[in-house]
Parts: C-alpha cells; sequence; structure tokens
C-alpha cells in the first residue's frame, strides 16, 4: 500500500550536491568552539533534499494501520501532519540549522508486511540546504509512528523486540540556480 505523492524523483536539470570539501568542518571556529555558518553572502539557489527511513513492525500491527484499527486514531494521518510540523521547525531542535523558507513538503508512506518506509522530500529557494529538515521530517514521523502503536507492540514484558527504526538516510540533495 503506499499512500501520499510519489517523492524522490531524479531530476535532470540538477547541478548535483554542494562540492564542499568534505574534510572541512564548517560549524566550528579555528579553535574548535561550534558556531552557525555565515550564508549571508551566499547566492539564492533552489533546492531540494529527499530522506527516508523504515520502522519495523510486527505484522498484526502493520495489518492494524492498513486496516484503520488502531486505538490512537489514523497513525498515517497522523505521522504525516508531525513530519511536515518537524520539518517546519528544524531551526529549533538543531542547534547549527539557519531557520528557512521551506516551500513545498511532500510525505509519502510505503506499507509492507513488517514495516512502514517514510519518504519525505523538502524543498526550499534560499542560501543554505534543507536535507536536515528532510531527516527530521522522517524521524520525527517515524517516531509518530511508533508512539501511536506502542500498545499493539510492546511485548508481555513491555519492551520492544520487533520494533525498530533504521536505515535513515539523505536519498539526494539538489541545487539548481534560481531562474
Amino acid at each position: 500500500m503506499s499512500e501520499g505523492p510519489s517523492v524522490g524523483e531524479s531530476d535532470p536539470t540538477s547541478t548535483g550536491a554542494d562540492t564542499a570539501d568534505s574534510a572541512e568542518l564548517t560549524h566550528t571556529d579555528a579553535d574548535g568552539a561550534a558556531r552557525m555558518v555565515d550564508v549571508g553572502s551566499k547566492p539564492d539557489t533552489n533546492r531540494r533534499a529527499v530522506a527516508r527511513g523504515t520502522i519495523r513492525l510486527t505484522p498484526g500491527t502493520v495489518e492494524a494501520i492498513r486496516a484503520n484499527e488502531v486505538a490512537k486514531g489514523d497513525v498515517l494521518a497522523t505521522a504525516r501532519i508531525g513530519a511536515i510540523d518537524a520539518v517546519k521547525h528544524t531551526w529549533e531542535t538543531i542547534p547549527m540549522c539557519h531557520q528557512i523558507p521551506v516551500t513545498n513538503v511532500d510525505v509519502a508512506f510505503e506499507v509492507a508486511d513488517d514495516r512502514v518506509t517514510l519518504t519525505v522530500g523538502v524543498e526550499t529557494t534560499g542560501k543554505t540546504g534543507c536535507e536536515m529538515e528532510a531527516l527530521q521530517g522522517v524521524t520525527t514521523g517515524l517516531n509518530v509512528v511508533w508512539d501511536m502503536v506502542k500498545a499493539a507492540e510492546k511485548d508481555v514484558d513491555g519492551g520492544y523486540p520487533e520494533t525498530r527504526i533504521e536505515d535513515v538516510r539523505v536519498l539526494e540533495k539538489k541545487k539548481r540556480p534560481v531562474e
């Protein structure tokens, strides 16, 4: 079962990811103190980032999600709202992230027999990327799924032996000149 628009499609007009030296730590000064990167002189560009992650669940829990029979309500609708809200508030929870003008958020779920995979695409026009926003959307959305189904996932000892969030990663990061 899939819900929502397709995200993560390749864009042939992309100029690729930022090409900064990967060994350079941009969020520290010469003395190693944390600092926010000054992006004021950078030109505005159109940017898009896509992240994905998965939550493993028991087959019975997945079936309850599909049938919309989870006691707390519609799991995927609630997780979608949580993911979008998290994207918009990333700068408030990750200390060195800039507040960016989010222009679009795509959220898509893939529901399999023992898992839910969440893909979040974020777009902005500005001076810095949006991959942290995409990651924040994925991790919060998957945490919302866990919260919604935790009663069904608990074992007799109150643990979660089958439940885990995994494989959270950035799938794509693109930057194009503003036309």
